[in-house]
């Protein structure tokens, strides 16, 4: 079978017939191909399709009003995500048409904070394949693995080791969920295709006991393998993906403190490549600063900034702020980061203690002692910014938010931990204790509070804002390296997508709604950026964003033509 020419029509406009040359039973079960209803009886004569499909030819609207009365009939959020995950398996086409047509309705399920739960009893709702599992039992075979994935391009892998699942821990193979609702929404968020993207799983084993002992776990049954075998791995790996898609992006995806910035630095000047949780997280939240600032009508150096997490994506987002603070106001490094205190489980970070947290976040390190609590900390530094990345649910406590509320009229906090149990706090509680005057973002979808007659809706700084528009824009200009400042353009980008109407609400983050039109400009600016710095390989078109628009996935049913082999 002609895998390549049977996919082709994933590229083709609508205008277009597209030639086929599987038939019957075959197209049906082949999600990239499959219409369900929706073939035309001139398909279903040439095809081999009478009497497989209802007699009814239906339209692709039709079948979305029919999935949606499904899906919003189920009122367990576990029962929508297994729902849309067999949609998945059955109709591509369809799925990313519901997905991208009620992309604030389905995000939560598809990706956070339900995509959690699919994670912790993913052995258990296990119903088809979708991706690669890497194992460290695979080792050197992995090249030759790579050749059963039967598609000649994949532009964008996203791939964990199951290791940091949210804020949940060590998943295992189990989190293969995260992979795969990442690329969900790169192709409905930022039009990649679907069938040039790849979720994989590094499975180098799990020191989850639950896992171990659960007969239905999927993945390698030891405890995970020392650093010295698991860089081998995550190196064999990236040398045999690299060679079978010489082109391919890789995204890193929800790995642990001790490997992730280690795997960072090593790869991101060898493929273009980025971490997720650590850069994507930065520019999201960078950005939802610019917005919050523009609410308050101030400047980014005028802000005192307290970390409550000293983790991976406490890291990038200090490192992006810090940027921004130095190109913003034209600081010195040294000038910027008197601006900035980290705090963790063990207290202030400090120049003696700076060895406990990831390398990069040692430059924050304080020179004054340690204070004792987090509420100390508050009273000293008075800050006017709040973000917790912390895991620790409810730490911000009603103290410690009207104590931040005493220094600065409207304090900006960012709860951003997932999923949502592990939110620092809520929008409600920051709303109530600074009785209303609080700009607040959450990791995890809050519904708008209502608070003495006034509605206030709060932002969710969720990386699909950032991720999908970078690796669509790194994409279409052959990006050769995935540069810092194509994540400050990003931040900059949907910063000002933000209306005034928004910022009036307390909005800090666009509609998710505008997802595609969020993307395309992101897209833009880092194809702008490459050219600038000379890291495109693609020819500067002469209008990018008409570029990045003609070069976007659009889920439709094109005409199919049958062929003889």
């Amino acid at each position: 079978m002609d895998i390549v020419k049977k996919r082709r029509y994933q590229m083709a406009s609508t205008d277009e017939s597209l030639d086929i040359i599987v038939r019957g039973t075959e197209i049906l079960n082949e999600p990239l191909l499959n219409k369900g209803a929706a073939f035309t009886l001139e398909e279903r004569d040439t095809l081999g399709l009478r009497g497989l499909v209802p007699p009814k030819v239906g339209t692709l609207e039709e079948q979305v009003e029919r999935v949606l009365e499904n899906f919003r009939s189920k009122i367990d959020p576990m029962e929508k995500y297994i729902f849309l995950a067999a949609l998945h398996d059955r109709n591509e086409t369809l799925y990313y048409k519901v997905l991208t047509e009620n992309m604030r309705e389905m995000t939560p399920i598809v990706y956070t904070p339900v995509v959690g739960k699919a994670c912790q009893q993913f052995g258990h709702i296990y119903r088809k394949n979708r991706g690669m599992y890497i194992s460290i039992q695979d080792r050197g075979h992995i090249r030759e693995m790579f050749d059963n994935w039967n598609q000649e391009e994949v532009d964008i892998i996203v791939v964990s080791d199951g290791s940091r699942i949210l804020g949940l821990g060590d998943l295992g193979a189990n989190g293969m969920g995260i992979p795969i609702g990442k690329l969900a929404l790169y192709v409905a968020g930022g039009g990649i295709f679907p069938c040039k993207t790849l979720p994989i799983l590094l499975d180098a084993g799990t020191n989850n006991e639950m896992l171990l002992n659960d007969p239905l776990y999927l993945g390698v049954n030891k405890r995970r393998v020392k650093d010295e075998k698991y860089y081998a791995l995550v190196d064999e790996f990236v040398n045999a993906a690299v060679d079978r898609w010489p082109k391919v992006l890789i995204q890193w995806e929800d790995f642990t403190n001790n490997h992730s910035f280690a795997l960072l630095e090593k790869y991101r000047d060898k493929v273009p490549s980025f971490n997720d949780d650590i850069q994507g997280t930065g520019a999201m939240v960078l950005a939802g600063l610019f917005g919050a600032l523009r609410v308050k009508d101030e400047q980014l150096i005028d802000q005192r900034v307290v970390f409550f997490g000293a983790g991976s994506a406490a890291t990038g987002i200090a490192q992006k702020v810090l940027a921004g603070m130095m190109i913003e106001g034209k600081l010195s490094e040294k000038e910027a980061l008197k601006r900035f205190w980290i705090y963790d489980y063990f207290g202030l970070v400090t120049e003696a203690q700076k060895k406990r947290v990831p390398k990069p976040m040692a430059l924050f390190a304080r020179k004054e002692k340690e204070i004792a609590t987090f509420l100390e900390l508050i009273k000293k530094v008075k800050p006017t910014v709040l973000i917790g990345v912390s895991g620790q649910g409810r730490a911000f406590n009603e103290i410690i938010i009207k104590e931040m509320h005493k220094y600065t009229k409207q304090p900006i906090i960012f709860s951003l931990s997932n999923p949502t149990k592990n939110s620092e706090c809520t929008a409600e509680q920051a709303y109530t204790w600074t009785n209303g005057d609080a700009i607040f973002a959450s990791g995890s979808p809050y519904d708008p509070v209502r608070l003495n007659g006034k509605i206030y809706t709060p932002g969710q700084g969720n990386n699909m804002f950032i991720f999908p528009g970078v690796g669509l824009g790194a994409k279409l200009c052959g990006a050769k390296h995935i540069t810092e400042s194509m994540f400050i353009a990003a931040a900059r980008t949907l910063a000002l997508m933000v209306n005034d109407y928004e910022l009036s609400l307390g909005a800090i983050y666009p509609d998710l709604g505008k997802i595609r039109q969020i993307s395309t400009a992101i897209a833009a600016a880092v194809c702008r950026v490459a050219y600038d710095e000379d890291e495109a390989t693609v020819p500067e078109p002469d209008d990018i964003m008409d570029y990045v628009r003609e070069n976007m996935y659009h889920p439709y049913y094109p005409k199919y033509v049958a062929v003889t082999e």
